[in-house]
């Protein structure tokens, strides 16, 4: 275990300081809503989805409405779905270790766990339960020294309620200028118009997410084959580029592309 755990250090280290600083903007965040201080290290604790917190944050304080709740939530982390699929054979046969594997596969510890590899003559099954461990350790700091200081500090948090807003603008243009095709962000940005402009600001967020999974489902035969020449090296067309050329063709790397939340 001791070595599993020396071994899961190094790499888990570049998280460090994005979901220290990310929690604690989101510690901020939810405190600044009137949530308690210890809101965000629960969330941290039960959640741990990144994005999907902040949501649930501003949910926590509207109104009653835990269908709408349960169904954003679902459809913001569905692509985890896909993440536990990768994972099946490697969480095989891994007893009491695989709970915990399945519940804090976030962004970056699927990346690592799926890619990484433990140095001979260390478990795998305790090297990724590490890998887990001190990312969610991480992300739980942050969120509780975010909850303190927006609570305890004389913190000026007019406006951090845009975080959340901001945090998913920077993750939409990042993926815009990874992304091969945008088609499906163009599909995004007009089903949520449409959505808008029929259920107003109030209830546009479900009907949204509907309409953009009917639109890729239905344009995912045209979609698919960009993204597939893309990790395999050839451009489609001259309007369909890879960002740093060709991808590796693994589950992450395909990940930056169909998308991702910045956790």
């Amino acid at each position: 275990m001791s070595s599993a755990l020396r071994a899961a250090i190094p790499p888990t280290l570049p998280i460090l300081a994005g979901f220290v600083f990310l929690g604690i903007t989101c510690g901020v965040y939810s405190v600044s809503l009137g949530l308690p201080w210890w809101t965000p290290t629960l969330m941290a604790c039960l959640i741990f989805a990144g994005s999907a917190e902040f949501v649930v944050a501003s949910m926590l304080v509207g109104p009653f409405a835990p269908l709408q709740v349960f169904v954003t939530v679902f459809i913001v982390n569905a692509r985890h779905l896909f993440y536990g699929l990768s994972m099946l054979e490697r969480f095989r046969g891994l007893g009491r270790k695989r709970p915990y594997l399945i519940f804090a596969q976030c962004d970056e510890t699927f990346s690592i766990n799926y890619s990484t590899r433990p140095p001979a003559g260390v478990d795998e099954g305790w090297f990724m339960f590490f890998v887990s461990l001190l990312n969610q350790l991480y992300w739980v700091v942050g969120c509780t020294l975010g909850g303190v200081l927006g609570r305890v500090a004389a913190l000026n948090v007019a406006g951090v309620d845009f975080a959340m807003t901001a945090l998913f603008v920077v993750i939409f243009l990042d993926q815009w200028t990874k992304d091969p095709s945008h088609a499906s962000a163009v599909v995004g940005i007009l089903a949520s118009l449409v959505a808008l402009a029929l259920f107003g600001p109030d209830g546009f967020m479900i009907p949204a997410l509907a309409l953009i999974l009917a639109a890729i489902t239905v344009l995912r035969s045209r979609l698919e084959p960009v993204y597939d020449a893309c990790e395999s090296g050839f451009v489609a067309s001259a309007s369909d580029t890879c960002e740093n050329g060709p991808v590796a063709s693994t589950p992450d790397a395909a990940g930056a592309h169909h998308g991702g939340d910045a956790r």
